[in-house]
């Protein structure tokens, strides 16, 4: 079946292509460049932080955090068992164990009580992930990492725009990542953002991102480093993009209501905002009563080409993480679940109407 109406496309109708054009022009198209300070310094101001470093993709964003906060081998990082595995392997990357906690049945984030529950002498950070755009609980889990004086590392990656309490996320931890990779709120592609108000975590994640370069010699290399910049295209496109982050936001949680309130009387839940938070909506989500729906749903569906996704599989069950048997139930419950549903800024009012009806044709 033909897809009609996709899970997610990107909205490039801005300055992209201007931008990207300066770029070529300039012959400035790696990893130096006019448009990776701009984009740095707008992101900056956008979420409210001081420092920001571009980076080649999400899951190194979350590599380099890590690295600049010294976790590695026989240290311990508290982690949900319900996100994308990148939150996960990241941890892996590093020689540190991710400790995975389960998560809240109603706003689907970390859940805190069970992060006080998993803190051992071996716990040295604890990583938030806003999972599709919901913020965590930050004052508990703030409060828990200054207790026991934890890390603290948010996860933003579907989380752009998304506030707790009238405060961006991202800039609660210690150190934050964001994703642009080609189907986030914004993207460039492939890319991602470190974000931190700590100038000498900002200073260790430059050094490890371009390969260990010390400042006081060229090409002399202390430490072992990495490639990991974005290039100037890339930021380029990153910047068109941030100019309508707004409107995106304002758009995507029009569809999001518009799915909520169609699907009151029907035998599904829509994943909501809750109390103090604001949801970007990065995927709009829904539960069904039962997980042999889910598959069935998602089946009809895309006989009438709409496309869907099932919601993140808990990493715990996954083979590389399951040597240990763990019970997470609120996380299994909710993955086996779980649909997002087509949520993309251009998507138009009829065809979000489309998938509407299409689903209450399911129910009737």
């Amino acid at each position: 079946m033909q897809i009609k109406i996709p899970i997610y496309q990107p909205h490039l109708n801005g300055n992209e292509k201007k931008y990207v054009t300066e770029c070529i022009e300039s012959n400035w198209i790696s990893s130096k460049g006019d448009f990776i300070p701009k984009f740095e310094k707008k992101f900056s101001d956008f979420i409210g932080c001081k420092h920001s470093t571009t980076v080649s993709n999400g899951t190194v964003a979350l590599h380099l955090a890590l690295l600049s906060l010294g976790i590695g081998p026989e240290d311990e990082v508290i982690v949900p068992t319900l996100t994308y595995i990148a939150s996960v392997n990241s941890i892996k990357y590093t020689g540190a164990k991710p400790v995975f906690v389960d998560s809240l049945v109603n706003s689907w984030q970390m859940d805190p009580n069970d992060v006080s529950k998993k803190i051992t002498p071996k716990t040295k950070a604890v990583m938030a992930v806003h999972l599709y755009g919901h913020p965590c609980d930050m004052d508990t889990l703030t409060s828990i990492c200054k207790e026991h004086n934890l890390f603290l590392i948010e996860d933003c990656a579907e989380a752009i725009g998304s506030k707790y309490k009238g405060k961006h996320v991202g800039t609660f931890g210690d150190i934050s990542t964001f994703s642009f990779f080609g189907n986030k709120t914004i993207t460039t592609g492939e890319g991602g953002m470190v974000v931190t108000n700590d100038k000498t975590l900002y200073d260790r994640c430059i050094h490890f991102k371009g390969q260990g370069l010390a400042k006081h010699r060229q090409y002399w290399h202390d430490v072992i480093g990495y490639n990991y910049r974005m290039t100037n295209i890339c930021a380029a496109i990153g910047l068109a993009q941030l100019e309508q982050v707004d409107d995106f936001i304002q758009r995507k949680r029009q569809i999001a209501e518009f799915y909520k309130s169609s699907f009151i009387d029907l035998q599904i839940k829509f994943h909501e905002e809750h109390k103090d938070v604001y949801h970007s909506y990065w995927m709009c989500s829904i539960l069904v009563n039962e997980p042999e729906q889910r598959d069935k749903l998602r089946d009809f569906l895309e006989k009438k080409g709409i496309e869907t996704r099932p919601l993140f599989y808990p990493v715990h069950t996954m083979p590389m993480y399951s040597d240990q048997f763990q019970k997470h139930s609120v996380a299994e419950y909710l993955g086996w679940r779980g649909i997002n549903l087509p949520s993309y800024p251009s998507m138009s009012n009829e065809q979000q109407l489309i998938v509407i009806n299409c689903i209450k044709d399911f129910f009737s």
